[in-house]
Parts: structure tokens; C-alpha cells; sequence
């Protein structure tokens, strides 16, 4: 079992709202007194938990200088799937899937917003790399906003062959890349699809990039060459997302 804190009226509330049970210790400025934080007090009393009050510079040092709008709580993490896990939960799939593949994306920010995009978007799941990768953080789940508790997320050692192995089971491969040739607007999202999106700055690696059956982009009508991940991830999910709607 990993703890960890997190701070913040909103983070706060999202772990209230989706994982009371994971709350183990919370604490709260004894000089700030507002119906926000004076809710979110109660909320923890009703779980049995006594907020401890304290001083701002014990809070500010558990938020490692972050904003923490007087309260820190401790909770216990959510954990990264493994493999198996993957393969079991594909094996017992209702529907056409849909999944989400992060190519080495070291950004916790972006992975978090990820996240958030892949809870409202019904992603079955979300595929990160085990290594050279942000894993569940506190800024992760700060910023999925409650997302990090509802998506589940596999870790895998070998991306290449953890794609190899999806387009056996029928699942299509394909990957965001700015040197495609055709773009997600030209292209069928309405098939079984795990949807890969490269880290910060690099995009795809060679071998990831051999596993995909198809690459698009998305139109770039301005002098940029490039979205944020996280934004272009929630432009290509939205549009499978239209385009099933369409069809079903």
C-alpha cells in the first residue's frame, strides 16, 4: 500500500467523492476558517476522520510549497495494473473497445489530463510504459480530478509487444504522428482501437510506431507544429467518440 498527500479544496473534494475509503489522516490550517474547508471538515468527520489543525508551515512543507488552500490529506494511492491484468480484463470486454496508449509520457501533468479526458470519453483503459514514464503521483491525481480512481491503468515492460499482442485479439493500433499522411478526420475511429500517443516533444518511438496499423494527425491550420499531448489526445478521443456515436 503506497500514501501519499494531496492538497487542495478540489483535490480534496475528488477523493471525498470517489475514494473515501482510501483517506487515511487529514489536516487543516488552524488560522483559516471558510464554508468551503469548514464543509469538507465535516465531510471527514463523517468518515471518521478528525482533521489534526495545525500550522501553515507544516502544511505548506507537506505540499512541498504548492498552493494547499489549508488542508492535506493523506491517502492511500491507486495502483497501476500489470499485463495479466490487461489480458483478463480484454478477455471479459463487453462492447467495442476502447484504449488509450501513452508512449513514454514523463509529464504528470499531461498524464493526469489524460486521464480526465479518458474518464469522460469512456475509455476502457489507459496503457502506460513501466519505465522512463510518470506512474500514479499526487500530481496525477490532482490534476485527473478523480479520473486516476475510475480509469484503470496497466503498466507494461515492452510496449512493442504488449501492441503486437492487442492486434491479435483484434484490436486496432493506431498512432498520433505529425508525419501521417492522412488526418483523424479521414479516418474510421469505429472499430475495436487502442489509440497511441507519444511523450513531450519526441512523439512515437521507432518500434512503437512499426506496431500501428495506421498513423494520423490532426490538421494544423496555424504556424505551431504541434498540440500539447494531452490537448491532441482529447481531439482524437472526442472524435472516435462522434464517430461512434453516429453509428450506433
Amino acid at each position: 500500500m503506497k500514501l501519499s498527500k494531496i492538497y487542495g479544496i478540489h483535490s480534496v473534494q475528488s477523493a471525498l467523492d470517489y475514494s473515501p475509503k482510501k483517506i487515511h489522516k487529514a489536516w487543516t490550517d488552524s488560522q483559516r476558517q471558510d464554508k468551503r474547508l469548514t464543509q469538507l471538515v465535516e465531510d471527514l468527520l463523517d468518515l471518521g476522520i478528525e482533521p489534526e489543525k495545525t500550522d501553515r508551515k507544516k502544511l505548506d512543507r507537506f505540499a512541498e510549497g504548492n498552493n494547499h488552500q489549508g488542508i492535506v490529506i493523506e491517502v492511500e494511492m491507486p495502483e497501476e495494473l500489470s499485463e495479466s491484468d490487461l489480458k483478463d480484463a480484454i478477455a471479459t470486454l463487453p462492447g467495442m473497445p476502447l484504449f488509450l496508449v501513452l508512449d513514454n509520457v514523463q509529464d504528470p501533468h499531461n498524464f493526469g489530463a489524460c486521464l480526465r479526458t479518458a474518464d469522460a470519453t469512456g475509455v476502457d483503459g489507459v496503457i502506460v510504459t513501466k519505465d522512463n514514464a510518470t506512474g500514479i503521483t499526487p500530481t496525477v491525481c490532482k490534476v485527473a480530478s478523480g479520473a486516476a480512481e475510475t480509469v484503470p491503468v496497466y503498466q507494461v515492460t515492452n510496449l512493442s509487444r504488449t501492441l503486437r499482442w492487442l492486434k491479435d485479439q483484434g484490436i486496432w493500433v493506431m498512432g498520433a504522428a505529425g508525419e501521417a499522411t492522412q488526418t483523424a478526420y479521414q479516418t474510421d475511429f469505429t472499430m475495436p482501437l487502442a489509440l497511441v500517443v507519444g511523450a513531450e516533444g519526441k512523439g512515437l518511438r521507432r518500434l512503437t510506431r512499426e506496431q500501428c496499423d495506421i498513423l494520423v494527425k490532426l490538421p494544423m491550420q496555424g504556424r505551431v507544429e504541434s498540440l500539447n499531448l494531452s490537448v491532441a489526445t482529447g481531439v482524437l478521443l472526442y472524435e472516435t467518440v462522434r464517430q461512434r456515436l453516429l453509428t450506433a
